[in-house]
């Protein structure tokens, strides 16, 4: 048999602890004698899907990070112009307060709850020199800037701003300076350009691309004046920016494109392509971990977030070990949240629960019963924010029950009573799908705003007792049952669901958790019951390490690299056995990571 050593030309180092990790030692492989597992390194970088924006739309401003995003101004399809403003959680959108002018093409900077938004336009030949200032909640009027101007980019903070270039009746290169009170005249852009993107600060910025495509694409600032920098590989007007000057990200732009450039302060390299191509977006974060929303297909307004992750991790042979026991041992329960903070809810254990117990990442306790004891349900959320919907008592059912990590109120009933179907998403924005009622198998999909739930699109074809995970606008449905066991595995992108790659295992009453992209199934029943693990990548299923325990009807919570299971039943007797999963990647980012 064919050695490492003899394919690499290297052994295997045999350490008691990781070396240093940093992204020079990248591709390195050892065996952790401590831990007893074998380890590399590797770099890993990917664009997911996150939370969808409430409003689609163009040539917007962002700023912020990427779990504390701000969305504000731009315009929809048709040029009207926006004063809308939002803010992500790393989640989801939700509204915040309006701009007092709306435009769009103007730009943005800062963070969440001191943000700065300055130029644009409205359709027509009127150009802004307003700036506001964001607080959190309310916007309010700062210092004009000297040169009104729309096509503007902006990089730094409410108290320490960067604007340049844009367009008035001509492509200008004027620079700006602002103080927290007023502009003031900087340095002039060598090469004059509207919509390029900014990132930065106010006295080490940088501009890349924009329009027009002459003369070097990147210009960096110093605090006084701008030298040139290297071409990018795309040139383009209108990405998206984030990061700093040394350490930036640019993606999206005219086309529209899905092209992603990494620089380092010197060169320009191609990274990941973004999912949705897209012109006009905001951006935000860094460039590890960087934000995407909104900006414009060929034929409308978009609402995609996307959110950009580099890191180098640390790859370990996957894993699962045993967890602390329930307190009550119970089969058909519902279940949420996390690996260290995890949900178990309703079931049958000698008869229908309405028991609620709470996960720590080592033992369970006793949380706030159910108003409704039922089996067969369906869960989503957090430990602290959780939602249970659907099962059957001694008929289908329809209740919805929110969690507030100490007891359940009554939300919105679901259209269709129906037990052995998926859950996935938030408490605000969850996601129910196939079942059955005592009559027949279901294909029906519904959505959960944190009050009502709406009518969705159907799964391909009627099923019952399959797995989910995802989100409400990126959801993950799999395996199940209609006449004989499924492998097949559907995607769902807020509206319809699109066939995805099929479980190497058909099977029913099996557990999931994850996302769309990085999804994970386990368990269930074949002709028995099973330990299958798989991992799903977004287009298909590899087989992973086995459970401990075989069951089926229990439940799954957590993350790809991160699962918990726990639960179930093994020839209709209840089980308490609880398991974590530890997966491929253990991901901490170069930044945090000891460096020599």
């Amino acid at each position: 048999m064919t050695t490492y050593n003899q394919l690499a030309g290297y052994r295997v180092n045999y350490l008691s602890a990781d070396p240093t990790l940093n992204s020079g030692n990248e591709g390195q492989v050892w065996y952790n004698s401590t831990s007893g597992t074998l380890k590399s390194l590797v770099q890993i970088k990917a664009w997911a899907s996150g939370g969808n924006m409430t409003t689609g739309r163009i040539f917007l401003a962002g700023a912020g990070t990427q779990t504390l995003g701000l969305a504000f101004g731009g315009r929809n399809f048709v040029f009207d112009p926006q004063n809308a403003t939002e803010e992500y959680n790393g989640t989801s959108w939700t509204a915040g307060g309006n701009l007092a002018t709306s435009r769009y093409a103007l730009a943005g900077c800062g963070i969440q709850t001191a943000g700065l938004g300055f130029g644009g336009n409205i359709y027509g030949p009127t150009r802004y020199a307003n700036t506001e200032e964001y607080d959190g909640s309310t916007w309010t009027a700062g210092g004009n800037l000297g040169t009104a101007r729309t096509e503007i980019a902006g990089c730094g903070t409410q108290t320490s701003a960067l604007g340049f270039g844009g367009f008035t009746t001509v492509t200008v290169n004027n620079t700006e300076e602002y103080d927290g009170t007023s502009w003031a005249a900087g340095g002039n852009l060598i090469t004059a350009k509207q919509i390029p993107a900014g990132v930065g600060t106010q006295t080490a910025g940088l501009g890349a691309s924009g329009y027009p495509f002459t003369g070097n694409s990147t210009q960096e600032y110093d605090g006084s004046s701008w030298t040139a920098g290297s071409n990018m590989g795309t040139s383009r007007y209108g990405p998206a920016g984030a990061g700093i000057q040394t350490l930036a990200l640019v993606s999206g732009g005219n086309g529209p494109t899905t092209a992603t450039e990494e620089y380092d302060g010197s060169t320009w390299t191609a990274s990941t392509n973004l999912i949705t191509a897209t012109l006009g977006p905001g951006g935000a974060g860094s460039q590890s971990s960087a934000l995407v929303f909104g900006g414009r297909s060929a034929t409308a307004a978009l609402t995609t977030t996307q959110e950009f992750t580099s890191s180098i991790n640390v790859t370990t042979a996957a894993a699962w070990a045993s967890g602390g026991n329930l307190g009550t041992a119970v089969r058909g329960l519902g279940g949420a949240g996390t690996q260290t903070a995890g949900l178990a809810f309703g079931g049958f254990s000698t008869a229908n629960t309405n028991l609620t117990q709470e996960y720590d990442g080592s033992s369970w306790a006793v949380g706030g019963n159910l108003g409704t004891a039922r089996n067969i349900l369906a869960g989503a959320g957090l430990q602290t924010v959780g939602l249970a919907f659907g099962g059957k008592t001694t008929v289908a059912s329809n209740a919805t029950e929110e969690y507030d990590g100490s007891a359940w109120t009554a939300g919105g009933n679901m259209g269709t009573a129906r037990y052995v179907l998926i859950g996935a998403g938030t408490q605000t924005a969850g996601l129910a799908a196939g079942g059955e009622t005592s009559t027949a198998q279901q294909s029906a999909t519904e959505e959960y705003d944190g009050s009502a739930w709406t009518t969705g699109g159907n799964l391909s074809l009627a099923k019952a007792s399959l797995a989910g995970c995802g989100t409400q606008t990126a959801g993950l449905a799999f395996g199940g049952f209609t006449t004989v066991n499924l492998s097949a595995t559907e995607e769902y992108d807020g509206s319809a669901w699109a066939a995805g790659g099929n479980l190497n295992t058909a099977r029913r009453s099996l557990a999931g958790c994850g996302t769309q992209t990085a999804g994970l199934g386990f368990g269930g029943y074949t002709t028995t019951f099973s330990t299958a693990t798989e991992e799903y990548d977004g287009t298909s299923w590899t087989n992973s390490t086995n459970m401990a325990t075989a069951r089926e009807s229990f439940k799954g919570a957590g993350t790809q690299t991160a699962g918990l299971g726990f639960g179930g039943s093994v020839g209709g007797t209840p089980q308490s056995a609880t398991e974590e999963f530890t997966g491929t990647f253990n991901t901490a980012t170069a930044s945090n990571l000891t460096t020599s």
